[in-house]
């Protein structure tokens, strides 16, 4: 029996495959992950690896949870809209040096966008609320990483000066 899809038909068709595909994982080797980190204040994470001698723009980062390790981050541009607005954007990459689920240890680097709001601006004020956005750079991984895709989003806890981070990762 031979049916003939109308337009309608597809469209419909392509609408649920869409909507399933998005409530799916991306693949079976797929892992969601979460925790905090926090800025090293002890020296734990020593300088960043061989080859990203230039992330050290702030502090590293001590990343406890899915991933244990160190964040260390390379800031490229920033828009600071001052006062009255306190809008602060940056951009940049980061390399993380560290293991998933206390597998073997790797590394991946990511690109990230920063968004902040800040009372009254950036350079005189408080945080009010940050996230930022990391996908990992496709190739970038190793050792334990090595093929890793997948994204992070971290979200600022401005009281306690945490990074509550979730995200997922395909190794």
């Amino acid at each position: 029996m031979h049916h003939r899809l109308t337009q309608s038909m597809v469209v419909a068709m392509v609408a649920a495959a869409t909507v399933a595909a998005g409530a799916a994982p991306a693949t079976a080797g797929t892992t969601q992950i979460s925790g905090t980190g926090v800025f090293d204040t002890t020296g734990a994470c020593g300088p960043p690896p061989a080859g990203y001698e230039d992330f050290a723009d702030y502090p590293p980062i001590v990343m406890t949870g899915s991933l244990e390790g160190c964040w260390y981050t390379d800031v490229q541009t920033v828009r600071d809209n001052g006062a009255p607005s306190g809008v602060y954007l940056e951009r940049g990459e980061e390399v993380f040096v560290g293991s998933l689920n206390g597998g073997p240890v790797g590394t991946f680097a990511t690109t990230y966008l920063f968004s902040s709001r800040w009372s009254p601006d950036v350079s005189s004020g408080t945080e009010v609320r940050g996230r930022c956005q990391h996908p990992i750079a496709t190739g970038s991984g190793t050792g334990g990483f090595a093929g890793a895709t997948g994204r992070l989003d971290f979200k600022d806890d401005v009281v306690t000066g945490t990074y509550n981070w979730r995200g997922h990762i395909t190794t």
